[in-house]
């Protein structure tokens, strides 16, 4: 079966909710690690990147308060410097 090179995905943040106040918004940031490889079934020796733009998304209440879920789009790229580009899709 052949895999799109791009596709979306949104990501629930719950996960980032069940850790102390201090630490929820570096966690929402795993968790969104978490959910592309596990979505896309990322192999040890690809790398995910994600966007400095989704970083700031994530912090820009503060590290209390980060959303409570994210809509992203994921690029799998053929070159090995970037393997897996994760972008902030905005609406």
């Amino acid at each position: 079966m052949a895999r799109g090179a791009v596709s979306e995905l949104i990501v629930p943040l719950r996960a980032a909710w069940n850790v102390p106040r201090n630490k929820r918004a570096s966690r929402a940031v795993s968790e969104i690690r978490n959910q592309v490889q596990r979505h896309l079934k990322v192999t040890i020796e690809e790398t995910v990147w994600i966007d400095p733009e989704v970083n700031e998304y994530i912090w820009k209440n503060g590290i209390e308060n980060p959303p409570r879920k994210v809509r992203l789009q994921i690029t799998r790229h053929e070159e090995e410097d970037i393997p897996i580009e994760v972008k902030l899709l905005e609406d």
